[in-house]
């Protein structure tokens, strides 16, 4: 912490809490429960690996843009925002709604899908639980955001209150019972958090995960946005530690399954139970239940992913798809032998489609260009190699059940 993060503290109100009051941040060796619970880190990280192995390195970032889209479309709509992947995707190519409400969501989502490619890139590497790490991710997502999601309720819920980008909260919040710690002990407590939940083993590090989502939300930094950055930083933790290649969503978990998720939190708010519940000031069973919760729920998506993207599977519905796009007139024929070839590839060098769709060059950058305007295939440059692309709208054939169908 600089020095002008200690002169701003000291104005804030500081009722001198002690970072022992968020014990336990991990669960401690012979915790109950730990044992399954480290077994199933094990299993994720198989699961997670051979998720990655399934695809040609080249299909890797076309799929995981599109996960991004769905990993913003269920994070927001946990905040009770619902803006589906093919406004977002519009919105990534500056395409918006003429409804200022909705223009606002779709900039939201931007935002959103900005941050977590920073973070798929590598932006946030060695630096997802700290101190600085934390606060990055809510500079970076509310420096974009319009000015009217800019303002949150205070506590007394009738004075508007600015969310200044990456800046700790200046007053008292409550989620729930849960009365957040005095925002002058924010960064103490959140120094703690940085020394407990870095340099772990990879085992404990997925664990910490589970655990620091919650611990993070307990905290409470932010005035607003804590759950966004709670959810984004729970992501770079699994995307850096398991190297999957940001295939897979854990908000999509918690999405479907929101309720659950908001009692597993209000339940890790509470403090310890009775002399079994673990040596310190929270609940340790409540903090082991949502970890088992959490992680399940890891394992569900990279299993549903697995499943959709399998190459065999993933092929026969992109061909039947393009099959009925040529026989309705919206593919020239002979394109479904370019997507075949992609998807066994990956990349396709340009001068090699005459040859492979059987017409002279002017027939196959007729059959190119209708790729690319459907937005199923695309390239850096006019010259470069084609690659596919998975646009959101074709989301429902090509990965059914993926996300639900934009309604009409």
């Amino acid at each position: 912490m600089n020095k002008a993060d200690k002169k701003a503290d000291a104005s804030t109100l500081d009722r001198g809490e002690s970072p022992a009051s968020m014990e336990p941040l991990l669960l401690r060796e012979g915790a109950k429960r730990r044992g399954e619970i480290l077994d199933r880190t094990v299993e994720l990280a198989q699961k997670a690996a051979g998720l990655r192995r399934a695809l040609p390195e080249t299909l890797l970032s076309p799929l995981a843009t599109l996960v991004r889209a769905m990993n913003c479309y269920y994070s927001n709509l946990i905040e009770g925002h619902n803006t589906h992947p093919v406004d977002i995707e519009r919105a990534l190519r500056a395409d918006y709604s003429r409804d200022p409400e909705t223009r606002d969501l779709q900039r939201e989502a931007r935002a959103h899908v900005a941050v977590q490619q920073w973070i798929d890139e590598g932006g946030l590497r060695e630096r997802a639980l700290t101190f600085e790490g934390i606060r990055e991710i809510h500079r970076r997502f509310c420096m974009e955001l319009p000015e009217e999601l800019l303002w949150t309720r205070d506590l007394d819920s009738e004075t508007r209150v600015r969310v200044e980008p990456g800046q700790w909260r200046d007053r008292d919040v409550r989620v729930g019972r849960h009365l957040a710690v005095s925002p002058g002990a924010v960064p103490r407590f959140l120094d703690r958090f940085t020394h407990v939940y870095t340099n772990l083993g990879r085992a404990d590090t997925i664990l910490a995960a589970a655990c620091a989502h919650h611990r993070l939300l307990w905290i409470h930094p932010f005035i607003d946005g804590n759950g966004r950055v709670a959810r984004l930083m729970s992501h770079a933790v699994l995307v850096e530690t398991l190297d999957s290649g940001a295939l897979w969503s854990v908000a999509r978990g918690l999405a479907r399954h929101v309720e659950t998720y908001k009692q597993h939190l209000a339940a890790c708010d509470l403090p310890r139970r009775n002399d079994l519940d673990g040596r310190g000031h929270l609940s340790e069973e409540a903090l082991a239940d949502f970890a088992v919760f959490f992680l399940d729920l890891c394992i569900d998506q990279v299993e549903f992913m697995d499943g959709l993207i399998q190459p065999e599977r993933l092929r026969e519905r992109i061909q039947l798809w393009a099959r009925d796009a040529i026989q309705l007139g919206r593919l020239p024929p002979k394109a479904g032998l370019v997507l075949d070839s992609l998807l066994y590839r990956g990349t396709l060098p340009r001068g090699e489609v005459p040859g492979l769709v059987g017409t002279g060059e002017r027939q196959a950058r007729r059959v190119v260009s209708a790729l690319i305007d459907a937005g199923i295939v695309t390239a850096q440059t006019s010259r470069a190699p084609l690659v596919l692309a998975f646009p959101a709208h074709l989301a429902g054939r090509w990965l059914p059940g993926l996300f639900p169908e934009p309604s009409a």
